[in-house]
């Protein structure tokens, strides 16, 4: 069995929990979330372990952020799993384009989902009309916030892929 607790090991784990602070940054959306799922699926060799970690950085974050409802918190938490597997395929063979067509593809994966659960919840609350063009609204409204997403995805993924694999050039035990 191999050992847990090794130097990459240590090293991912550090780099979520310093990039997972950045959540606290006010600008709306412009978040570490997806990166963070797409660089622990990449990069820890546990499948369980590449999810608990980075879902345990957000939940530990949410606890000093606003919630606003389950139902959307149920369907941020999928669009981070979603992320998550999408780092599964990009660890398969980590370049340039796989971090940044993951990054794009967690974003409108998890705009698809989450926008689709806010339409829902406050759909039931009499904020949009429970139909097709009720939908099509909430994404609309949702479309400033997405660009958000999408950059704080892009720069977030660069920032940890790309500090990780300076550190493994810089220290070649990293690499093992």
């Amino acid at each position: 069995m191999k050992k847990l607790f090794t130097p990459s090991f240590m090293m991912i784990t550090a780099l979520i929990a310093v990039v997972s602070l950045a959540r606290f940054i006010p600008i709306p959306n412009f978040t570490p979330i997806a990166a963070i799922a797409l660089f622990g699926g990449a990069y820890f060799t546990r499948k369980s372990i590449a999810f608990l970690i980075p879902l345990a950085a957000l939940a530990i974050t949410n606890f000093f952020l606003p919630v606003f409802d389950a139902f959307t918190t149920i369907a941020v938490y999928s669009g981070f799993i979603f992320a998550g597997v999408i780092g599964l395929w990009i660890g398969k063979n980590v370049s340039a384009s796989r971090v940044i067509a993951g990054a794009l593809t967690s974003s409108v994966i998890f705009f698809a989902v989450t926008n689709f659960a806010s339409w829902l919840w406050l759909g039931k609350l009499g904020f949009y009309p429970m139909t097709v063009g009720g939908l099509v609204l909430c994404y609309e409204m949702a479309l400033p916030f997405f660009r958000n997403e999408i950059l704080g995805t892009l720069v977030y993924s660069g920032v940890l892929f790309g500090a990780f694999e300076f550190a493994k050039q810089r220290f070649p035990v990293l690499a093992k």
